[in-house]
């Protein structure tokens, strides 16, 4: 019985295949709760800071720095913040789109593009683009250090304060829940003043030693926490997607496995059948 054989080797395979995308499902869970945990635990000081930081721009204080200044945009800077691993749905494939989207309405305006990458499917994205790319940097992990990606910042911050590009924006997947994922094209340069309808009068602030050093320091430190909560985001929505992936992935070889049992039944009970047949076939013509 060939056929049958043929089936029970299929079914077999696809039992091993949806162990392995369970065992992947229950690692993506763990993983998932501790990138929400640290996600949750940057937030508020990402939140804040940006907050003063727009006071800050609308305030009239006696230094003005680079990042403050709005020039018309020839080229833009863009951090991309990606996966280095597969296996996570359509996460990058949506925020590509979003991004080509993105490059699109750039390219209309006459406006240049330059990029760093974080992570390794963005690189590969950003390789078959064939656009210029300033740094790249992949292996970030799941539990990422601000001082990982303070290279490449430092590589967009240096352009932008040269004149070399004249926006900086940051791409990546915007944690919603466990099932949503945001693809987020979000500009970090220039700063924009607060628009609250709360602050509607003006107002300065008292610096200590001097403005200067006391504005540069914030305004470096306010662009890497936002591009590491973007990464922090990034991860957590990876974990996410990978185990919603993977349940479908089991769930879907579990379906399969069933269907192959029924047709492996049917074989079998026609073999059965035509055996039986060639017996009473046998004994009739003796």
């Amino acid at each position: 019985m060939a056929v049958g054989k043929e089936i029970r080797d299929q079914i077999r395979s696809v039992k091993s295949t949806q162990k392995i995308t369970s065992a992947m499902e229950m690692v993506a869970a763990s993983k998932m709760r501790k990138a929400q945990e640290r996600m949750e635990f940057t937030r508020p000081y990402s939140e804040k800071i940006a907050d003063v930081v727009s006071h800050m721009a609308r305030s009239h204080s006696e230094y003005t720095h680079p990042f403050m200044l709005s020039r018309e945009p020839k080229r833009v800077g863009v951090l991309l913040v990606s996966t280095d691993r597969g296996l996570c749905g359509g996460l990058n494939i949506n925020l590509f789109r979003k991004l080509l989207e993105q490059i699109d309405n750039w390219r209309q305006a006459g406006v240049e593009t330059s990029f760093s990458s974080l992570g390794k499917k963005g690189s590969v994205f950003l390789a078959s683009l064939k656009t210029e790319v300033s740094s790249e940097i992949s292996g970030l992990g799941d539990e990422p250090a601000i001082h990982d990606i303070i290279g490449a910042v430092k590589v967009m911050l240096d352009a932008y304060a040269e004149g070399e590009i004249d926006e900086l924006y940051v791409a990546y997947n915007q944690f919603v829940n466990t099932m949503t994922q945001k693809p987020m094209v979000k500009r970090l340069l220039p700063l924009e003043p607060a628009k609250s309808e709360e602050y509607k009068h003006y107002w300065d602030y008292i610096y200590e030693p001097e403005a200067k050093v006391i504005i540069e320091n914030l305004f470096t430190r306010y662009i890497e926490s936002m591009v590491y909560q973007a990464v922090v985001e990034n991860i957590a929505s990876e974990q996410s997607a990978r185990m919603v992936a993977m349940k479908s992935a089991t769930d879907n070889a579990g379906d399969l496995i069933d269907e192959l049992q029924l047709v492996y039944n049917k074989a079998r009970q026609a073999a059965i059948t035509a055996e039986l047949a060639d017996i009473v076939g046998g004994a009739a013509a003796v």
